[in-house]
């Protein structure tokens, strides 16, 4: 079942990544993948896409399990892909990171350890689930369908826990040290853009900020309360004689301190917050070292939100690029929600956790290629949207105003199946045959 023409332009770039035979295989599993409901296994694609009867169907289990191609390599490529159709060549680029879990159960899957799941985590109560952690790097666009900020995932780590690397016999890294090799990996690959990494308070790491900063490469964190922050050290005349060289000034009081202070000056903006409309919030900011011992002392501003109504409680940001004002901050870290989206309708519309793989390479390869299955759809979106509007499915009690994924992909399966009808007359355009091959394969989808 070939691929109609606008999503083989997507994924051209591609191609050279991969042998004849394994690109020939890929596209009939993203095809698969595409029309798929429900689990997103290779025997499932293998139906969908009308190979169910293929005799050497196990070759193409080797796609994920065996055969030889980069995926370095084509998260490079995917991001490209991405940069070139949603972002200025001379804008920032912004870039969400987070991670996920991926409930599994099984014996065999040498990766899988407990992690706290947020799912069925509460502020009173720690939940933790077996599974597999996904760490997500993404770039933060807004597409032409639609006015919400979407994450697209290029580049996806399995990370461990102490227990799991001490199993494996391989040294333990924490979340900070893969952002920082996911962070030097972005700089290598394009050492002459702007990055601006958004991410919660796990990256709130000094070590990491410095990391990142010598990378040309900005940070913005939430950020505790009770972080020590320090004044610039005095002029080299009134510096103390003697001793170590002054590297930061006094102590600064605690963002406690300030957040408590009556004599804090507050200022008000009304944002979009979040997506669920205006909101006022109040705010104040400054600038400092975050310094201790031992590490070299990194410059930031530090943004303080409350809400002037006390409904929600008061949060701090963290940007280790001064210069960038307050409220850009603001609305640039509310962007990496969107990320959260992303893990969702993935988990809703592309089968994550479904999967049923139990070998390393394998699983290794097929959440990652889920997931850019994403951003797959969302680039072949902005191709459709280019020549016409994206449907934007609509009913009596809930009505939308901008196209979801879900739209999306309901208009990128909809120009796979219209490629299966053959037009019978030029005169009538709205008469065409339906092989009988692809009305059995529609209504195993309809019933299956």
């Amino acid at each position: 079942m070939p691929l109609p023409e606008t999503i083989l332009n997507v994924v051209a770039e591609m191609g050279p990544l991969f042998t004849a035979p394994t690109w020939r295989k890929l596209m009939i599993l993203l095809t698969g993948t595409l029309l798929a409901h429900g689990r997103r296994t290779v025997c499932s694609a293998l139906r969908f896409s009308g190979e169910q009867h293929t005799e050497n169907w196990s070759l193409y289990h080797q796609v994920l399990n065996r055969a030889r191609w980069s995926p370095l390599a084509a998260s490079r490529c995917l991001l490209q892909l991405i940069l070139e159709t949603f972002v200025p060549a001379d804008a920032p680029i912004d870039i969400g990171i987070d991670e996920t879990l991926e409930r599994r159960w099984g014996a065999q899957i040498s990766k899988r350890g407990h992690y706290r799941d947020s799912h069925l985590s509460s502020k009173e109560r720690s939940v933790s689930s077996p599974g597999l952690r996904w760490m997500v790097m993404a770039v933060v666009v807004t597409p032409n369908f639609c006015k919400q900020p979407w994450a697209l995932p290029f580049l996806v780590v399995l990370t461990t826990s102490p227990s799991v690397s001490e199993s494996l016999g391989k040294r333990h890294k924490t979340i900070a040290m893969w952002a920082a090799q996911m962070i030097s990996l972005l700089h290598r690959w394009l050492p002459d853009r702007q990055f601006r990494v958004l991410g919660d308070s796990a990256y709130n790491v000094l070590e990491l900020g410095v990391h990142a900063s010598k990378r040309q490469v900005s940070t913005i964190t939430s950020m505790r309360l009770d972080s020590v922050l320090r004044e610039l050290p005095p002029p080299i005349e009134q510096r103390r004689k003697g001793g170590k060289p002054q590297v930061v000034g006094p102590r600064l009081p605690s963002l406690e301190q300030v957040l408590a202070d009556p004599e804090t000056y507050w200022q008000e903006e009304e944002l979009l917050w979040y997506g669920q409309g205006k909101r006022k919030v109040q705010w104040c900011s400054g600038t400092a070292l975050w310094y201790r011992f031992g590490s070299p002392p990194l410059p930031i501003r530090w943004v303080l939100t409350r809400d002037p109504e006390g409904k929600r409680e008061s949060k701090a940001l963290m940007c280790t690029d001064p210069s960038l004002d307050a409220l850009r901050i603001i609305r640039t870290f509310m962007k990496r929600w969107s990320l959260e989206c992303t893990f969702e309708e993935s988990r809703a519309h592309l089968g994550i956790e479904t999967q049923r793989q139990w070998s390393d390479l394998a699983i290794e390869r097929s959440t990652p290629l889920l997931l850019a299955t994403y951003s797959l759809v969302a680039l072949i979106g902005h191709q459709l949207a280019c020549h016409k509007s994206i449907h934007i499915e609509q009913t009596a009690w809930y009505r939308k105003t901008a196209a979801t994924f879900h739209d999306v992909l309901a208009a990128v399966r909809q120009l796979i199946w219209h490629q299966q009808i053959i037009p019978t007359s030029g005169s009538d355009p709205d008469v065409g045959l339906l092989p009988r091959s692809t009305l059995d394969r529609l209504l195993f989808a309809a019933c299956f």
